[in-house]
């Protein structure tokens, strides 16, 4: 059964939101009165299209229904999950949801994207305060897991972990922050930071450009995989973070910064910023920025993947839940389904010859867990080696495209196993993939009988795919045409 959010308010936030609800197989219901509405969260719709599912090493679910509605009470109507990303003014929150209450589910969670209220100042005037709390994203709302999930004493903890388990349903990451204040964890952090920078361009001590390389280039990737404790830690050598407390301490108290002073707004501050701003990036429209940032993103998110770490290790959790289902062995086997991520795209705007053996690789792979040859199987010393390898490259797919490769046991006997790949966009054929692997003694490093439960079950698809059609290029060798 599909299941409903409703988003009221779709700017840069809400648009975010609606995205990734509606990407994660969600139907979404959108209000507001901006006449540009459409045409806006179309946009930022297309973004998360060509750069979230690439974040996955699985297909995501098929996407849900988008409708935009007149009126509030159309929008919520049967909507469990209520995401409020209005402006930030806090009369017209609470009027908003007075709208919502009248005509929401109350069982519905209520959540705000506000950066700064806190969920006490929000539930004011609710007819039922219960049901609202924050659930505060990070831009772009569709590729950063983090969402600050915080309550007040008006919140029971059956309604805190019913929009905890949502939120990690649409690959979130919610972090529950225990206590109300105001612009809560991250956005605190990033103001201080926000504070110091506006003081560095008053004095003229940096300019725009020399304040984001300096995080770009140091901190920010340190931030991006360990966060400031962690890295602390590790600056702090074997002693660890006593060490580096005791070390660094005392600089705390020289005169540093200007932490807690800001800077008179003024024209000539504002001008310098913009100006500044415009050298820097005024050469990219905001939406060559946007796809560029979230390129970036993909890239580096992809990279703790690989690593199994920070953002990366909540994407792989999020992949098991979204592996579909029961394996039939009576026709060829889904072994790889999945969107082309960004960073498989070459310079011809298409995926890398590379890549295709990397879509194969990971089609052995599932296919060796199907068989019983999973990570426990490996640890416990034995694995298969692929020997030969031949690819056809039949047709090319760009970023974004959901690939599916089935695959064929043409031969499960002894030490060997020998895999036929074929990669489809839809029923479009991309490429074909011949395997010859042999079963190996990890300890000796040399080809050994697999154990009885595999070489059994590995005879079983091998036999019960025996019967189906041989697809054209096995055996094949180089086509030359003479």
């Amino acid at each position: 059964m599909t299941r409903t959010a409703a988003i009221i308010g779709g700017g840069v936030i809400g648009g975010g939101w609606a995205s990734r609800f509606l990407l994660m197989g969600w139907d979404v219901q959108v209000f507001d009165p901006d006449p540009e509405a459409k045409r806006k969260i179309g946009e930022v719709m297309d973004n998360a299209r060509r750069s979230l599912p690439g974040l996955y090493e699985v297909a995501l679910p098929d996407e849900g229904s988008l409708t935009y509605h007149d009126t509030i009470s159309g929008a919520v109507a049967g909507a469990e999950w209520i995401q409020e990303s209005v402006p930030e003014r806090i009369e017209l929150k609470q009027k908003t949801y007075q709208k919502i209450q009248e005509s929401c589910d109350p069982a519905a969670v209520i959540a705000s994207s506000t950066s700064g209220f806190t969920p006490s100042q929000l539930q004011n005037c609710a007819t039922r305060p219960e049901q609202i709390l924050v659930a505060h994203p990070f831009n772009p709302v569709y590729l950063l897991p983090l969402a600050e999930l915080v309550g007040s004493d008006k919140n029971d903890m059956e309604h805190i972990e019913k929009a905890t388990e949502i939120l990690k349903i649409i690959g979130m990451f919610p972090l529950h922050v225990r206590n109300e204040i105001e612009a809560h964890l991250a956005d605190r952090f990033l103001e201080a930071v926000w504070r110091e920078a506006l003081w560095m361009i008053k004095d003229k001590v940096a300019t725009t450009q020399e304040i984001d390389d300096a995080i770009r280039m140091g901190f920010g990737l340190r931030w991006g995989q360990m966060g400031l404790f962690e890295t602390y830690r590790v600056a702090g050598g074997e002693g660890g973070m006593h060490h580096f407390i005791s070390q660094f301490a005392p600089t705390l108290a020289f005169n540093w910064t200007k932490l807690m002073d800001v800077p008179e707004m003024d024209e000539e501050l504002i001008s310098a910023i913009a100006t500044q701003s415009d050298a820097q990036s005024g050469h990219l429209s905001i939406r060559e920025l946007e796809r560029q940032r979230d390129s970036n993103l993909v890239a580096k998110m992809r990279a703790l993947k690989a690593q199994d770490w920070g953002a990366g290790a909540h994407l792989n959790q999020h992949d098991l839940t979204l592996r579909q289902g029961e394996i039939d062995i009576t026709r060829p086997i889904v072994t790889v389904e999945r969107a082309v991520p960004l960073d498989w795209v070459d310079y011809n705007g298409h995926m890398n010859e590379a890549r295709y053996l990397h879509a194969f690789g990971d089609a052995t792979d599932r296919f060796m867990e199907i068989i019983g040859c999973d990570s426990d199987y490996i640890e416990s010393g034995g694995s298969y080696f692929t020997a030969e390898t031949h690819i056809r490259h039949l047709d090319e797919v760009r970023a974004g495209a959901r690939l599916r490769v089935e695959t064929l046991c043409l031969m499960g006997e002894g030490k060997k196993m020998h895999l036929f790949h074929n990669m489809y966009e839809g029923t479009r054929l991309l490429a074909t993939g011949e395997h010859l692997l042999l079963h190996v003694d990890l300890e000796s490093r040399k080809s050994s009988p697999p154990a009885a439960h595999i070489e059994v079950r590995l005879c079983e698809i091998a036999a019960a795919h025996a019967g189906l059609e041989r697809p054209e290029g096995i055996g094949r060798a180089i086509g030359v045409r003479k």
